[in-house]
């Protein structure tokens, strides 16, 4: 048995002070509001540390300069790095591409996550900021490999066409979780009806659409939104955009980019209030920028990339992406957001855990798997857990 405890264990509902997590195997099997020491118990004791669920985050597309289209073995790469900013799962997130190098990125999700590597991040289905894109919103998405999906034929406004990339999708179906689209171009509404028929969640992002067409995708089947505020229509008085058709609606889970650049930190507590801590979730948009110090260049889907202090820029200025992780994120919220300690490992990992599916993850509760990160005082990160096993420590 393995005993984590003696600081603030921050429960679903609660915060215990001096409390203990009790492990055995891959999984919590005991919640303690004291210290205990089982005989033949391995103990780690932090006083002042605050143990939190490990963080899952839904949209990252890289880290240390990997980014996840970079090849077969960038998805790995990437897994491997994440657990020393208590990351313990994650969305490897693609940008728009054309389906040959599609197929490789989804064959790589697939390959980590029939064959896991026990010491890195787990591996979840695929996250693509997709072809399906309102070009006139695509921020840092390459133009070139956008294209228009209509229900009646393939027109070929490219060098392949919507449907070529679809078969992928089809293909490689279960390793495809998100899929966002811009429900306004082309048939978008019936895009996201045969997206959400295959299994995808299908979130809003990248979208000029107007309330009315944002809240006919609400009920067509959309139940995501990709970082909101950020390249979507905003709310406003008399036309509330895509933004207001998020906040209002419960069906709908909202990502936030949480590195205090892309969205302000008042804003992402008016979300939260908005729509509760339970259909919010940080996320930290992270390009293989992040972890290079500023000025480093980086690629994005093979685009040049360079690294800010707390953001990555394409060459002419472009937002694209952060350079934040997940303990970075955790701390603007709890820092900068004002959020309660409860209120940020909800964002951080339960919120996405049950956005997924994973009805194992993202607490720290009896019967749950042993994903744990163990803070300092700062919420600096001292050790990382993943399915009982301590695999980072600082």
């Amino acid at each position: 048995m393995i005993v984590i405890g003696g600081g603030s264990l921050v429960l679903p509902d609660e915060v215990i002070a001096g409390g203990s997590l009790l492990i055995e195997g891959d999984r919590i099997v005991g919640v303690e509001p004291g210290p205990v020491a089982p005989a033949g118990a391995e103990i780690h004791h932090f006083p002042e540390g605050v143990i939190v669920p490990g963080f899952i985050d839904v949209h990252v597309h890289g880290v240390g300069g990997t980014d996840v289209l970079d090849g077969p073995e960038a998805v790995q790469q990437v897994a491997a790095a994440l657990p020393s900013y208590g990351v313990t799962g994650f969305c490897p997130t693609a940008v728009a591409c054309d389906p040959v190098t599609l197929s490789t990125f989804l064959a790589a999700v697939s390959r980590g996550r029939s064959g896991p590597n026990r010491v890195a991040a787990a591996v979840l289905p695929a996250h693509l900021e997709s072809n399906f894109i309102n070009p006139e919103w695509n921020g840092a998405q390459p133009a070139d490999c956008l294209r228009t999906y209509r229900s009646s034929g393939e027109p070929r406004d490219g060098a392949f066409t919507a449907e070529a990339i679809l078969r992928v999708l089809d293909d490689e179906r279960s390793s495809v979780g998100i899929v966002t689209v811009a429900p306004e171009v082309g048939d978008g509404i019936e895009l996201v009806r045969t997206l959400k028929a295959r299994g995808h969640l299908v979130s809003i992002g990248h979208s000029g659409a107007t309330y009315r067409q944002a809240k006919a995708a609400i009920d067509a089947g959309i139940s995501h939104a990709t970082h909101l505020f950020n390249r979507m229509t905003p709310l406003t008085h008399r036309e509330p955009g895509v933004v207001g058709a998020v906040l209002e609606s419960s069906r709908v889970a909202a990502e936030v980019i949480c590195d205090g650049v892309h969205v302000h930190p008042s804003a992402v507590t008016l979300a939260v209030r908005a729509k509760s801590p339970d259909r919010v979730m940080a996320i930290t948009d992270g390009t293989a920028a992040a972890a290079l110090p500023a000025g480093a260049a980086a690629r994005l889907g093979g685009r040049r990339i360079i690294a800010g202090p707390r953001n990555a820029t394409l060459e002419d200025g472009t937002l694209a992406g952060s350079i934040i992780m997940m303990d970075q994120a955790f701390r603007m919220l709890v820092n900068e957001a004002g959020l309660p300690l409860a209120d940020a490992a909800r964002l951080c990992a339960s919120t996405p855990a049950g956005q997924l599916g994973l009805t194992d993850r993202g607490r720290l509760s009896p019967g749950f798997r042993a994903d744990i990160v163990v803070l300092s005082p700062r919420l600096v990160v001292r050790q990382t857990w993943i399915g009982g096993r301590l695999v980072k420590e600082h």
